[in-house]
């Protein structure tokens, strides 16, 4: 259930995080606004360290193997950019829409074929069915839009 909760907030500040970008990067341009973006989260990532305990140290990181696991903060910047970039030209609703769908598809396939060292897991007609319902629920979405 915690599991779920703190997953609905993650999308709630996903939500409004992309909005906050957008505007800022109206006022300084969009590179400067993601560079904004992720040298505040690494200031409060630093201060939550210092005040939770310091459980771990900056030489375990260093240490991670695959070395190709360290990429998630490039990968932050593009995604801070993407989501920039999907917010201005579709508005939040249908940004969001199109980045949870591609959320979606993207982790079940990661997780279908075990990729990056997460646990295989098998295919189920369900999640493909959830798949093709969030695609239809998108084209619903855009209906009048693809009418024109």
């Amino acid at each position: 259930m915690w599991g779920m909760v703190i997953s609905v907030i993650s999308g709630i500040l996903m939500s409004v995080q992309g909005v906050f970008n957008s505007a800022v990067t109206n006022k300084t341009g969009i590179w400067i606004a993601a560079a904004f973006v992720q040298v505040t989260a690494f200031a409060v990532c630093i201060t939550a360290w210092f005040v939770t305990g310091r459980d771990s140290s900056f030489g375990a990181v260093v240490s991670t193997r695959p070395v190709y696991l360290l990429s998630g903060g490039i990968i932050g910047a593009f995604i801070t950019y993407t989501v920039i970039v999907g917010m201005n030209s579709l508005g939040p609703a249908q940004a969001v829409l199109f980045i949870i769908t591609a959320q979606i598809i993207s982790a079940y396939l990661i997780e279908l074929f075990g990729m990056f060292g997460t646990e295989k897991s098998s295919f189920q007609w369900s999640k493909l069915a959830g798949v093709v319902i969030m695609i239809a629920g998108i084209i619903i979405f855009k209906w009048k839009d693809l009418k024109h």
